[in-house]
């Protein structure tokens, strides 16, 4: 009996511990139920606007004389005299003496030369006159016939003025070897570089020295063909009534001077007449004028093969809309938030990307609300909470949120850079 007890009894406590477990399931109370809330996203928002937008072309080139050359004798000799300007990086002006060589040897030419035309004369002159004299003896004694060639002695006087203008040709010959052992500066200028010194032999073909001239410098800057839309360029024609070469687009160069950035001005002065071979795309010719006069003591000058950014000045488009390229979405919509804070996409007219913006010339309106927070998942219809320059946007009542006009930040003109 005592061993029966033993195994009922655990069996009798299980039993009853599984009913009131039982039991509490079956009348546990309901828990509630709350609805999550709706979740409204901030999103960095503004006011669109026209505007005045100023393109801007990019590109870059490297510096270039305008006026090039190699300083080369006409005449062989040696080197005595060399100018205090006549070294590499030194300036001239026209007309300058650079180089002299030794003369010597061409004044004796030239003595030589006069001497030979003094006896030619003399004979020319000495056979003149007995043309005279032959034609008054022929009126004596001719008989009224006319005279031959010969009996004036007219042969030996066109012999004895061709030696004279032979001799005449030899001194002016002479005079201009003596005058070309002083070599001149052709123009206003500086040396790039000197291969010559005193006491050296030259002769016609050696090289003294490379020159350029310093009234401008040029920079071949490559445009590229989408650009061509948004400038005016200065076109040559064939028929001068429909020349374009008043037109001269202003360029800002920036080159690097050691750590620093140093700004010149030029402008467009002419486009080449073919595109470029091997990157299709067409050079325009910037001049800068006077590029060695020193107006700024802080500002160094253009250096010759110095690399230069250039920004381009080109037309200005009205009544555009300006908005940054992370607002742009695929297939060139964009999204807006309408007055109920409801956003919506909207597909619109691009034309022109530059850098971090896009101009759109059709698509938007006045005063619309763009969304300019990139949203992965943009569901038509979708509520947000706009924030213009971190302040928030009024809640809209029930008859919509009219968007006030002082809202937003207000956009002038402006210029970009693409």
């Amino acid at each position: 009996m005592q061993k029966l007890l033993k195994w009922i009894m655990p069996a009798l406590f299980l039993g009853l511990c599984m009913a009131i477990a039982a039991i509490m399931m079956v009348t546990k109370p309901e828990p509630p139920r709350r609805s999550p809330p709706n979740s409204i996203i901030t999103v960095d928002a503004t006011i669109l606007k026209r505007e005045t937008y100023q393109v801007i072309i990019p590109s870059q080139g490297i510096i270039q004389a305008r006026t090039r050359s190699m300083l080369i004798p006409e005449v062989s000799g040696e080197i005595i005299w060399i100018s205090d300007s006549f070294r590499s990086g030194g300036f001239f002006g026209p007309g300058d003496e650079l180089v002299k060589i030794d003369q010597r040897d061409y004044q004796t030419s030239l003595v030589v030369a006069k001497a030979s035309l003094a006896q030619r004369t003399s004979a020319y002159e000495i056979e003149q006159a007995q043309h005279e004299q032959a034609k008054i003896n022929w009126e004596r004694l001719g008989n009224g016939k006319k005279p031959t060639r010969l009996v004036l002695r007219e042969p030996q006087l066109a012999e004895a003025r061709a030696l004279m203008q032979s001799a005449a040709a030899g001194v002016e010959r002479a005079e201009r070897d003596l005058n070309r052992t002083v070599i001149k500066a052709p123009y206003e200028g500086r040396i790039l570089n000197k291969s010559v010194d005193i006491g050296q032999s030259v002769s016609p073909g050696t090289m003294l020295a490379e020159i350029f001239a310093t009234d401008y410098v040029e920079i071949r800057l490559p445009l590229r063909n989408e650009h061509l839309d948004f400038i005016e360029l200065p076109e040559a024609y064939d028929n001068e009534e429909s020349s374009m070469t008043n037109i001269q687009p202003e360029v800002q160069l920036t080159g690097n001077y050691g750590s620093r950035n140093i700004n010149w001005t030029g402008s467009v002065v002419r486009a080449q007449g073919a595109y470029d071979p091997r990157s299709r795309e067409l050079f325009v010719i910037a001049q800068v004028k006077d590029p060695y006069k020193q107006t700024d003591r802080s500002q160094p000058p253009l250096k010759i093969n110095q690399f230069v950014q250039a920004q381009i000045q080109g037309k200005r488009l009205e009544d555009v809309y300006v908005i940054p390229r992370s607002a742009l979405r695929i297939n060139d919509e964009v999204i807006l938030i309408d007055k109920e804070n409801r956003i919506f996409r909207k597909p619109v007219e691009i034309i022109l990307k530059q850098g971090e913006e896009v101009i759109v010339k059709s698509g938007l309106q006045q005063d619309d609300l763009l969304c300019l927070t990139p949203l992965l998942f943009a569901a038509d219809g979708a509520k947000v909470r706009p924030v213009i320059n971190g302040k928030a946007l009024p809640p809209p009542d029930g008859k919509g949120r009219p968007v006030k006009q002082g809202d937003g930040r207000k956009l002038e003109t402006r210029t970009k850079t693409p």
